[in-house]
């Protein structure tokens, strides 16, 4: 996440165009950091929400409502009593700081006219909002500061607000070409590093981009750079310091797969392959970036739980199988036991009275063979003991290899149920999960839980529709995968899967017609990312027509066999599938 200076001087540039002039009418905390401005301005209604949460600090215009606590915050409500109804005379950013200022302009309780200025600095864990008088005494804050939290900046009532100069940063908004090339690339760095750690208001994110659009790797010394390589990055740089003064911004996300993985204000050249995504406004991106990296955060917080009973059954069934194992293979020996008896059967005859083994020739392989005797036993006795340890180990045996495969088989749908938890989108996706894991005895069904006591949304497979117009479904867990296969589709259907690995059942709806190459290298590319093998170069795929799949007798749900299928080799990337 990159909210550089870059980004605040667009938002800054987008909260002037909409909301100077603007009259406040409402103000809200909804939670102990963030605050909720209603703005009215040219007859149109804006909302602003803005955050000093120290893991995600944010702000833009929303149109979504909070939920606010009944009583107010004393900040709130200082706030309410101060420029309630005021007006908004200007937003402005110091320099190309991590910093936002509205000017604000209020009647007293006398009747006179008065301004204020609140104050949204966008920092990390020091970010806070401010409000203050026109000279910046600090008239309250939403996050208190003392000199014990912070030796270089108090944050009270009293106090006089000013930006901590904590490094020595230069502004690029004031610097020249030669102050670019004598201060910023003479620093003994890695020339990425030397960008952002000496200029304020650039992030990591945009000097790499500066160094890509150089062609100059962002890890190569500055020491190494030569002059020519100097002057087009200074001249690189300082386009993109116009583009800021003459407000020249293009808000754009880039994903993977359909995930934000970034965003900024100007073109990331830098991903490459990714998919970019460009918005009419910087507002729009960072609600899409935020609520998408919000569902995510919040399904894996609330899959956590699961996530932890199949991660902690995993683990017993990895040591459970390596037991196994390890006492299957000590049965391996069985048979020489076997051996033993029989040969002190077949010439035991012969044997003298305390002798400690038997030398004779193994009649199936007509080599010679030594058998260990018990000298306090007689050949026959001898031969009773081989003979009951081969029928113990026998019995171990058979027992073990069923045991190992019923092993098997649970690590392997636990795994499946793992796979089908890192796809889950939905808080319904983890209901079908999770009464899989109760009806297999993972998790224990609590008397108020019962199925049916209550009605809950239905998880239900993805659907893509292929290039050519055929209907593709994707099941995101085993109940699905079942229902899909065995369900809806019909003989003719194609059926496809990740070869010996987890991964969905992706049906394709033939309507009897023939697939073209382009349908099954689709459906095949589906199949590859909605599997554990997602994050491979290439993923194999097995295909085959559905009237071949069988269910696995006595199997776990979604768990077929099938003989004579088709492969193919393919990338897990779904970018060009459309999605209904």
């Amino acid at each position: 996440m990159a909210l550089d200076g870059f980004v605040v001087s667009n938002i800054v540039y987008e909260l002037n165009e909409a909301l100077t002039g603007g009259r406040i009418s409402k103000i809200y905390q909804p939670e102990p950091d963030a605050l909720v401005l209603t703005i009215k301005n040219n007859r149109v209604n804006y909302r602003l929400l803005m955050s000093a949460n120290a893991s995600l600090p944010l702000i833009y215009m929303t149109t979504e409502a909070q939920n606010n606590p009944q009583t107010a915050p004393n900040f709130c409500m200082l706030l309410r009593k101060h420029i309630g109804g005021g007006r908004i005379l200007s937003v402005s950013q110091p320099g190309l700081e991590r910093i936002i200022r509205f000017h604000i302009e209020h009647l007293n309780e006398m009747g006179d006219l008065c301004e204020k200025v609140l104050i949204l600095e966008l920092m990390g864990k020091h970010s806070n909002i401010i409000f203050c008088q026109p000279d910046m005494t600090i008239i309250d804050s939403i996050k208190h500061i003392s000199a014990n939290v912070s030796s270089v900046r108090e944050v009270l009532p009293g106090r006089t607000w000013f930006i901590a100069q904590t490094q020595d940063k230069q502004d690029p908004l004031t610097m020249s070409q030669e102050d670019f090339i004598s201060h910023v690339l003479s620093q003994p760095l890695p020339t990425g590093k030397a960008i952002y750690q000496t200029v304020t208001g650039i992030s990591p994110l945009l000097a790499n981009e500066i160094c890509f659009r150089a062609s100059v790797d962002a890890s190569r010394s500055t020491a190494a750079l030569s002059e020519l390589e100097k002057v087009h990055l200074a001249n690189l740089f300082f386009h993109l310091i116009d583009d800021i003064r003459n407000h020249n911004y293009y808000p754009n996300i880039v994903s993977d797969e359909g995930t934000p993985v970034e965003f900024s204000s100007t073109r990331l050249s830098c991903y490459g392959e990714l998919q970019e995504e460009a918005f009419d406004s910087i507002s729009d991106v960072l609600r899409y970036y935020y609520a998408a990296r919000n569902t995510v955060t919040r399904i894996r917080q609330k899959s956590s739980d699961l996530r932890r009973i199949v991660g902690n059954a995993l683990d017993r069934c990895r040591k459970k199988y390596a037991l196994q194992a390890k006492q299957l293979k000590d049965t391996e020996k069985r048979d020489k036991y076997r051996i033993y008896g029989e040969m002190l059967n077949t010439y035991g005859y012969s044997l003298e009275e305390g002798a400690k083994e038997l030398v004779c020739v193994n009649y199936y392989t007509g080599q010679e063979i030594k058998v260990p005797l018990d000298p306090q036993l007689s050949a026959h006795e001898n031969s009773v003991k081989y003979f009951d340890r081969y029928a113990k180990l026998k019995r171990t045996y058979e027992a073990l290899s069923v045991q190992l495969k019923d092993t098997e088989d649970e690590l392997a749908h636990l795994d499946s149920i793992a796979t089908a938890l890192d796809m889950a989108l939905a808080e319904e996706d983890l209901y079908q999960l999770k009464e899989e894991l109760i009806e297999y005895g993972y998790i224990k069904r609590h008397a108020s839980g019962r199925k049916g006591s209550k009605k809950v949304p239905q998880s239900r497979p993805l659907h893509y529709i292929s290039s050519d117009g055929f209907h593709m479904y994707v099941g995101k867990n085993n109940y699905q995968n079942e229902e899909l296969t065995f369900k809806v589709a019909t003989g003719n259907d194609w059926w496809f899967h990740a070869k010996g690995i987890p991964g969905s059942h992706v049906i394709v709806k033939s309507e009897g017609k023939d697939l073209p190459d382009r349908t099954f290298e689709e459906a095949g590319r589906l199949a590859a990312f909605y599997s554990k093998g997602r994050d491979a170069e290439k993923v194999e795929i097995d295909y085959i027509q559905k009237k071949q799949v069988k269910k696995t007798p006595g199997g776990k749900p979604g768990f077929v066999i099938y003989h004579t299928n088709y492969s193919l080799l393919i990338e897990p990337k779904i970018d060009g599938i459309r999605q209904v």
